[in-house]
């Protein structure tokens, strides 16, 4: 476990959210702000990403260990919980240990499971964006957007771009670094591919609280496939589909977001 950085918005219930592969606090911001009036919302910055801190070690038991010590030294017995990509997987693995602790369960585009299929064109696409970091010359670049048309040569996406441009940090001398620890996430990638295991017969439901998956509409991260199942592991889970939004939901379509929150916390 480590202690991670947070960041607080609001008052009412508390909400946590998790932030993606690549991501950090600083891109729920903006959606916090929005539910400030409606939750006490923390933002933490997941192991290895963003102001939080480095370790060799990324698997999903660690991420969920991090969480329950985070929730911990906060004082939260009960709390609303969202994740997206890899942090709704913490999010998942967080409520098959402590279901207690939850009043509500908000999973962006991602499924609990592992899919083959998906699983080969995502893993090329990290191993792509994680080796271009590592490959980069940090002491020839003086801007921005030098470091943006670096990372034109390999990561066609601007959306993608946009992301592992937020963190890149100048530093006080004025040079730049990342504050993500790609090595660490390259390392790791088969765990952070992983999921929970697909039964046929599940002992142990997830239930007593309200859970909703929303997929991107045009996102096949979470296979229409897996619906059955997933309500198999939460049997009330309500599976949203948000037209017009990618793999990266919250920046697609953020006012979908926050209405789904505000229906989580039986508020809209």
């Amino acid at each position: 476990m480590m202690k991670l950085f947070y960041r607080k918005y609001g008052i009412g219930p508390p909400l946590v959210i998790l932030h993606g592969l690549y991501g950090s606090s600083d891109n729920w911001v903006t959606i916090a702000k929005k539910l400030s009036n409606s939750f006490s919302v923390y933002l933490p910055d997941q192991r290895n990403h963003g102001q939080s801190p480095h370790s060799q070690i990324h698997d999903y038991d660690s991420m969920r260990d991090d969480l329950f010590e985070l929730v911990n030294n906060l004082s939260l017995k009960r709390f609303f919980l969202a994740g997206h990509s890899m942090g709704g997987k913490t999010a998942i693995y967080f409520a098959l240990k402590w279901p207690e602790m939850l009043n509500g369960l908000l999973i962006m585009d991602i499924s609990p499971f592992t899919s083959e299929t998906i699983r080969n064109s995502v893993y090329s696409q990290h191993f792509t964006i994680l080796n271009a970091i590592l490959s980069f010359n940090l002491q020839k670049i003086s801007t921005r957007r030098e470091a943006e048309t670096v990372l034109l040569e390999n990561i066609p996406s601007e959306k993608v771009r946009e992301l592992i441009l937020k963190n890149l940090q100048r530093t006080a001398d004025n040079t730049f670094t990342w504050k993500l620890n790609a090595s660490s996430l390259l390392k790791n990638i088969d765990k952070i591919m992983e999921g929970i295991e697909l039964k046929t017969d599940y002992s142990q439901q997830i239930s007593g609280f309200p859970v909703i998956f929303l997929k991107g509409g045009d996102s096949d991260y979470i296979p229409s496939g897996d619906f059955k199942d997933i309500q198999k592991v939460f049997p009330a889970a309500e599976i949203t589909i948000v037209p017009g939004a990618g793999h990266w939901i919250h920046a697609d379509k953020p006012d979908e977001v926050v209405k789904n929150l505000k229906t989580l916390l039986g508020d809209s």
